[in-house]
């Protein structure tokens, strides 16, 4: 079996871990196509290869880089597909991406092997033309499909995709995502005094993580013995700046930049308890939450609102707190609750870092997708016999 794989996500090398482990279940010959000048949401080049990976990568430039749905790939796509010459091909972008109809029409003009797609659309969006009509016909293409949830699932058939789908949540490697004991200095890098409560944000800064609300129920707990880190970058920083000057929180709030996905382990392990207190919008809402999955991975439990999939994740892995979202007495409720109870904080990481082990690797999923991938080649082979 020869795979190729598309992707602008496998740019940040930590995310082709995952063809590292599906290599090691089956064997496959994996090849990945990644563009080569991607820039990341914090606006940094990150084109790179993961030491585990050990099959071929594809780097070839794009235009709109770093733009997820608009970036096109340079060059003409049949003749690398000619090229490269693979047996199925997953192109891990959403059905209305430019670079997700890129691909899928250079396949239809070649010799339309099996092809297929990812999603986190968890909401149902009429999109203008020429992004309705593309999305339709890679519904139409597919041999299958790998939704993030059931409920993105339900979406595509709302817009009636009718192919094969099979449910391939986020994972992550245990053996980069696990605790690191050794955190005294993190912890104090980040303000941190012996026998404080260190509460962790790490993510984008943005409107929709609800930073505002976070920091609103902190200054109701204002005395009890917490301090607060956030970790990341973005567009709300100078408003997240202006309101910790005006709540009185700057002595209990330690902001740091962009760290890069190997650290991140680190400074889950350095938390007590790790936030994720999203916001719905109305043309998005949180799609996953892969920031439990690592912290609780991590030995960190976690507080989450009820945003999308955060609420029905936490509670499937029994790791932490759900809030109704916006609700800044209800979060500070929580983690009030989690400051003054360690047995419970440290109850909620044990069940929840057990569940991520049995159900949410790497390798545990790759054996899903695998079986996915060889049913979509078996019935390709069968159709052109």
């Amino acid at each position: 079996m020869h795979l190729l794989v598309v992707s602008h996500s496998c740019a940040t090398a930590i995310n082709q871990q995952f063809y590292a482990d599906l290599q090691q279940v089956t064997g496959w010959e994996i090849t990945l196509l990644v563009p080569g000048n991607w820039i990341n949401e914090y606006g940094k080049p990150i084109a790179s290869q993961w030491p585990g990976f050990h099959g071929r990568i594809i780097y070839r430039d794009v235009w709109k880089s770093g733009n997820i749905i608009l970036h096109a790939y340079r060059g003409s796509m049949k003749r690398l597909l000619t090229d490269v010459n693979p047996d199925v091909i997953y192109v891990n972008h959403e059905p209305y991406a430019v670079a997700t109809a890129q691909i899928f029409w250079a396949n239809r003009r070649s010799i339309a092997r099996p092809i297929g797609f990812y999603s986190c659309q968890n909401i149902v969006k009429k999109y203008p033309p020429p992004f309705r009509w593309t999305e339709s016909f890679v519904y139409r293409q597919s041999s299958f499909s790998f939704p993030i949830t059931a409920s993105v699932d339900a979406v595509h058939r709302a817009k009636g995709y009718l192919g094969p789908s099979t449910l391939m949540p986020l994972g992550l490697d245990p053996s980069v995502y696990h605790r690191h004991d050794d955190n005294t200095w993190i912890r104090s890098d980040l303000g941190a005094e012996p026998g404080q409560v260190l509460l962790g944000f790490l993510g984008r800064f943005v409107p929709e993580k609800g930073l505002a609300t976070l920091l609103n129920a902190l200054a109701k707990i204002r005395h009890l013995n917490w301090q607060l880190a956030l970790i990341g970058a973005g567009p709300f920083e100078t408003e997240l700046r202006r309101l910790i000057d005006q709540l009185s929180l700057s002595d209990r709030v330690t902001l740091r930049g962009y760290i890069p996905h190997p650290d991140a382990p680190k400074y889950f392990s350095a938390f007590d308890v790790t936030l994720l207190p999203s916001e719905t919008q109305p043309n998005w809402k949180e799609q996953f939450g892969r920031v439990i999955l690592e912290s609780l991975a991590c030995g960190t439990s976690v507080i989450g609102s009820n945003s999308g999939e955060i609420g029905t994740l936490v509670n499937e892995l029994g790791g932490g707190l759900v809030f109704p979202e916006r609700d800044a007495n209800a979060l500070a409720a929580a983690i009030a609750q989690l400051i003054e109870s360690n047995s419970l904080r440290m109850s909620l990481a044990q069940n929840g870092q057990q569940k991520v082990l049995e159900s949410y690797t790497t390798k545990i999923l790759a054996a899903r997708f695998a079986q996915t991938i060889e049913g979509a080649a078996k019935a390709g082979v069968e159709k052109n016999q």
